[in-house]
């Protein structure tokens, strides 16, 4: 149905993030705080800003290089750039924490410390401040000062391990998922946290890390060691445990199919004049016994078939399937575009520029969608510098400082 405006700027319009996080980890957290609503103070080093202002290639703009990186993880945020360790922007800094519901920080365990803005302190200075803090692998235990790079992350917590053609060729995910996954467990932990406040009226401190966001998805495979004893590897793009599950070849290229029940095999069966009572083929647990053969015969069945009609018979027969897309061909599939998932914004060295937007939308009961906030771009480094410091007091910046870049 047609979509209204909420007003009030969305669940969270009335919280206020103050980010001194860098890379990926942290900004995607408050990446999606913002797109709640809430107003985000992102705190950059004068100068060069956010690391990832200067990962590229690929870069945009011709006269301001412009890191798509850093465009994927800082929308509808705000930044000012401060020098930690100068007292005058250690005071700025100060001022914009005890107005804020939320720090949230990926400093290694003790720099904080070391720049006198422990979080224990910051907490006194305003009990009601949730912190959510990212770290590599736990701010404590025998590791826990090691530094968190995404794909160490993915290696030392297992997920390299299962990913991959076999056991041999371990791989990396396509996208740092590690690091995605650290901010999306510490945006739920901060929303849990500010529930929490709203009760008790004092904040918490919220721990997580690339170690642990990892771990906390291995899902099936995790039991399978904890609870069955069996170490699980990779076995490229079959399911481990459903057969058929994953990708076949056909006439002209590849489909994918997920078999997960008895009667979508009899389905398929039927749609491809296959026996499904055929020995070592008739339940799951011996087709998954039998991995190979399986491949054998499904791809058999679709050798003649080419990708596209195939798709479509197997939609008619009910099972399960789908293409595996290129980017170019994710982004301009309408139905991305239905679900809210590019947004334009205008950025302001760019232009218009669209951004892949946010996973969740919201609707009243009677099916309405409701916007809930206007996406503003990922800003300049210290385009709001000004405001900022006007707004807690501060003298306007050394106009001798160094320049910021876009």
């Amino acid at each position: 149905m047609t979509q209204t405006s909420a007003g009030g700027g969305g669940p969270l319009a009335d919280v206020t993030v103050v980010d001194l996080s860098r890379a990926l980890a942290g900004p995607h957290a408050t990446q999606m705080l913002g797109d709640l609503g809430a107003r985000v103070v992102k705190v950059e080093t004068p100068g060069a800003g956010d690391d990832s202002r200067g990962w590229g290639p690929p870069f945009v703009g011709d006269e301001h290089h412009v890191s798509t990186y850093f465009l994927s993880a800082n929308r509808n945020k705000e930044s000012i750039a401060l020098d930690l360790k100068s007292e005058a922007d250690k005071q700025v800094l100060l001022g914009l924490v005890d107005a804020a519901d939320v720090l949230v920080e990926n400093f290694r365990t003790g720099v904080l410390e070391r720049l006198g803005l422990g979080v224990a302190d910051l907490c006194a200075r305003n009990p009601r401040l949730v912190v959510l803090s990212i770290t590599g692998f736990g701010h404590d235990g025998p590791e826990g000062g090691r530094a968190g790079y995404d794909q160490i992350a993915q290696g030392e917590a297992g997920l390299m391990s299962l990913t991959g053609a076999d056991p041999e060729h371990p791989q990396k995910f396509g996208v740092p998922i590690a690091d995605l996954l650290a901010g999306m467990y510490g945006a739920y932990g901060v929303l849990a946290a500010l529930h929490e406040r709203a009760t008790t009226g004092v904040g918490r401190v919220v721990r997580t890390s690339l170690l642990a966001a990892s771990i906390g998805v291995h899902a099936y495979q995790g039991t399978r060691w904890t609870v069955a004893g069996e170490v699980a590897r990779a076995a490229g793009n079959h399911h481990p445990s459903i057969s058929p599950y994953g990708l076949f070849h056909c006439r002209d290229g590849i489909v994918q199919i997920a078999v997960g029940s008895e009667g979508l095999w009899r389905r398929l069966c039927s749609a491809f004049d296959l026996d499904p009572h055929a020995e070592g083929l008739a339940t799951n647990v011996e087709r998954v016994g039998n991995r190979e053969r399986v491949i054998e015969v499904v791809e058999a069945a679709f050798a003649d078939h080419d990708a596209e009609p195939l798709l479509a018979r197997l939609a008619d027969a009910g099972v399960p399937a789908g293409k595996v897309r290129t980017m170019d061909d994710v982004y301009t599939w309408h139905q991305v575009a239905s679900q809210g998932l590019l947004v334009d914004v205008e950025h302001p060295v760019l232009g218009t520029v669209t951004l892949p937007g946010p996973p969740l939308r919201f609707f009243d009961a009677d099916g309405t969608e409701v916007t809930h906030r206007d996406f503003t771009p990922p800003p300049a480094l210290d385009e709001h510098g000004a405001a900022i410091r006007s707004s807690v007091g501060a003298a306007p910046r050394d106009p001798g400082a160094q320049e910021g870049t876009a």
